[in-house]
């Protein structure tokens, strides 16, 4: 019972052989009550007929044909005068005498049923009066024994029970294939996902129909591209912390035992301490970083919003970044109209343009011209960082955001980074209610747009 088929069997079983049992009884209690309708019908039809016959000439010889014809028949007929004496029978009339009272109220000219519970009586009845000159002169009583409807209804019994097993096996070969049909592909998606815990992410599914089956089938390959992306991502992840963990603590260390054991000039020593705090910086950055995604992920950090002029904000920021672009040679344009006013954290604020910033001024050569401007469009303001530096690859472009991704993959130490300072940009935009997107083009430059809505 443990498996889905076997439970949408059983399940689609009781529901199609409830329906088919409810038509079923339906259905032959109708046929049933037609044919014994159609018995009482023609019993009638044929006692009116010797009616007839009897209006025409009603004497001793008419009234013998009459019997004489149902002698031989599977009905018997009984012919009495008006006051209900026996004029003549097919067969002895003592079993039919309770039918053969003088009626208490007229019958009709078309004659009427006088027994038609086939179920328990022993016989259906039907009586037709002999009208002559506008009076009735007598009655014709049609008998039937019930053994031969019973035997009809037996019949029928039996046709409908055949057809009520032909019916149970063919719904259950459909069910069957039916049920298979629905679960072959269920079976499929489980045989993928415990592919998948067991950390096989290359699955494939087959293409089913556009259905909720369907829909799932694709989630699930979804699913395993991103967990194997996940899984690559972490692989990465763990080189590049090693990478960037080793590289500054091996310099830390070779430099410190220079410095601890070597007797050393001034100068000398300066120099070798100044490489131990570069080091230390960049060691200290990348715990930073790790810490501020830390945060972002168990949300333990809390946007402080207020109303900056963006004016001003942008001021101190030229003012903070100028030493560093006049070092790098590169020109830096701010542009914001007073009348700007944004609702934001200034310090996470703050944090995202200037790690944009960064890595504009990080990605581009001398010369090179780098803004930052705000605008307003209806209700939304727009701050955009532009460079004409080297761009991104338009096949690296949706991934920039992704933690510990690297556009440069050398990891060279002129360009340093971890691959975690926009994935630590996206989530601060987002904390804000804000939107992010990028442009760029190879050796054109490259725009980053903050949309934050009103």
């Amino acid at each position: 019972m443990k498996k889905l088929s076997v439970k949408l069997g059983i399940l689609f079983f009781v529901i199609i052989f409830g329906l088919m049992t409810f038509v079923f009884f339906f259905l032959h209690e109708g046929i049933a009550e037609s044919r014994v309708d159609e018995e009482l019908s023609a019993l009638q039809a044929r006692g009116n007929s010797h009616r007839a016959i009897l209006e025409k000439q009603f004497d001793d010889e008419t009234i013998d044909h009459v019997v004489l014809m149902e002698s031989e028949s599977t009905t018997d007929v009984v012919v009495t005068n008006k006051n209900g004496a026996v004029l003549d029978s097919s067969t002895q009339a003592t079993p039919f005498m309770k039918y053969l009272q003088v009626p208490s109220s007229p019958i009709p000219k078309e004659g009427k049923i006088l027994e038609g519970n086939w179920a328990e009586e022993p016989f259906i009845a039907t009586i037709s009066p002999i009208h002559i000159d506008g009076e009735v002169t007598g009655f014709v009583y049609m008998f039937q024994n019930t053994s031969s409807v019973h035997s009809l209804i037996e019949g029928l019994n039996q046709h409908f029970i055949l057809a009520g097993w032909l019916s149970v096996f063919l719904t259950i070969i459909i069910i069957f294939f039916v049920s298979k049909g629905i679960t072959k592909p269920l079976i499929k998606m489980k045989e993928a996902t415990s592919q998948i815990s067991k950390g096989n992410f290359s699955v494939s599914l087959p293409k089913t129909s556009k259905d909720e089956l369907g829909d799932l089938a694709k989630s699930i390959e979804l699913l395993a591209n991103d967990l194997n992306y996940l899984k690559h991502e972490r692989s990465e992840f763990l080189s590049s912390i090693s990478h960037e963990l080793r590289t500054p603590l091996t310099y830390i260390k070779g430099y410190a035992d220079i410095v601890y054991k070597r007797n050393l000039a001034h100068e000398e020593k300066e120099k070798y301490l100044k490489i131990i705090v570069e080091e230390t910086n960049r060691l200290s950055e990348l715990i930073k970083d790790l810490f501020e995604l830390a945060k972002i992920d168990q949300n333990t950090f809390v946007i402080h919003k207020e109303l900056i002029d963006l004016s001003n904000f942008f001021t101190n920021i030229e003012q903070k970044l100028s030493p560093a672009f006049q070092e790098k040679k590169m020109n830096f344009e701010q542009q914001s109209s007073p009348s700007i006013c944004l609702n934001a954290d200034p310090w996470r604020l703050e944090q995202i343009i200037l790690n944009l910033l960064d890595n504009s001024m990080k990605y581009s050569q001398e010369g090179a011209n780098i803004k930052l401007r705000a605008y307003k469009v209806k209700n939304s303001i727009h701050i955009k960082v532009q460079d004409n530096g080297k761009g991104i690859p338009e096949k690296d472009i949706p991934f920039i955001f992704n933690r510990f991704y690297r556009v440069d993959k050398s990891r060279t130490r002129s360009l340093g980074g971890t691959g975690l300072g926009l994935a630590i940009v996206q989530e601060l935009v987002h904390a804000h209610g804000a939107e992010i997107s990028v442009k760029s083009r190879e050796n054109i430059g490259t725009e980053f747009e903050l949309i934050f809505r009103g």
